[in-house]
């Protein structure tokens, strides 16, 4: 392992202040930061521990719902407000990973892991992510756990995140805070796809740190679930997932619906297609599968992942089938 220095931050001022230094890199559970640095593909000079800063879950006048960046992903899940008002975060937490990791995962780190994709991992492979220029080995290499959603010839790697795929389904909001001030970020926006600059994935500046992420009042967020769809019913990262929130009227309408795929792109893709096509329409089968159809129109499979188009639409149908049968 590279050699670094360590600092614990005790506030946030403090945390960007040591945070924009060249080579920094913020540390929370470490479940994805600390693997990397194993496999030297992480080389940071000095790791900022931020697991001392805010680890509160506030929920607010307006309805909203805070989430400090330093919440344990168990606590998330388990929390009354998250469990009855957004139940398809819970699930989606639980499905991520085991008891011992998700007592370890914060929420800053679980949206900011990186990809899992075999060829990043690999120092011997050609990845672009890892080294910028060098190309990718994936394209024409093994594979079938790669997108078929908004990739590039630089980049077909998918982000890992079960949590975020959630996320990006409720509108959440993330809080960023540097040296110079704070900003918010829809979290459909953080994450970049990969064009020609596949290493640069999200929008965050030098130093900047993610303080919180804000869930907003979503009242019909109470009929929603996720769905993942892996290789195998122990924790593995999802080949399909859909979240999804559905809202529907007394006369069998969609009156609203959230939806958001993961493990088909390079960020958690939020359906808009899909929601625009089923707003409005009747809530049946062949609604849910005309408007799954909208949003894979674009899909550009590889080699061995052209099963994950109709995995998608199944997957979509499904989850909408679920939901709309409990609203019935």
């Amino acid at each position: 392992m590279t050699p670094f220095s360590y600092a614990r931050a005790g506030d946030t001022a403090a945390a960007t202040h040591l945070g924009v230094a060249a080579g920094a890199k913020y540390l929370g559970g470490g479940t994805n930061l600390v693997d990397l640095m194993r496999e030297t593909i992480e080389r940071p000079d000095t790791l900022v521990d931020v697991t001392g800063l805010s680890r509160t879950i506030e929920e607010r006048g307006d309805g909203s719902l805070m989430i400090g960046a330093a919440v344990r992903n168990t606590a998330v899940a388990e929390h009354r407000a998250v469990r009855e008002r957004y139940p398809v975060l819970a699930r989606a937490i639980l499905a991520g990973a085991s008891g011992q990791i998700r007592n370890m995962a914060t929420v800053g780190g679980n949206i900011l892991q990186r990809t899992r994709c075999l060829y990043f991992y690999d120092d011997a492979a050609r990845c672009n992510k890892r080294t910028p220029g060098a190309g990718c080995d994936a394209i024409d290499g093994f594979n079938r756990a790669h997108a078929i959603l908004g990739a590039s010839p630089a980049c077909v790697a998918t982000h890992p995140s079960d949590m975020c795929v959630a996320l990006a389904a409720l509108g959440a909001v993330v809080h960023l805070e540097n040296a110079t001030g704070a900003r918010t970020v829809p979290l459909v926006d953080l994450h970049r796809l990969p064009a020609g600059r596949p290493e640069v994935e999200t929008l965050l500046e030098p130093g900047e740190l993610i303080t919180a992420i804000e869930l907003p009042q979503l009242p019909c967020a109470v009929r929603s679930t996720y769905r993942k769809v892996r290789d195998r019913a122990s924790y593995s990262f999802a080949l399909v997932s859909v979240a999804a929130v559905l809202d529907r009227s007394d006369d069998g309408m969609v009156r609203d619906v959230r939806l958001a795929l993961g493990g088909v792109a390079h960020k958690p893709w939020r359906a808009f297609t899909a929601e625009a096509a089923l707003r409005g329409r009747p809530t049946n089968e062949a609604c849910f599968r005309a408007a799954a159809e909208a949003e894979l129109a674009d899909a550009a499979p590889l080699r061995d992942n052209g099963f994950k188009i109709e995995l998608t639409r199944r997957t979509i149908v499904a989850v909408l089938n679920e939901l709309a049968g409990e609203a019935a």
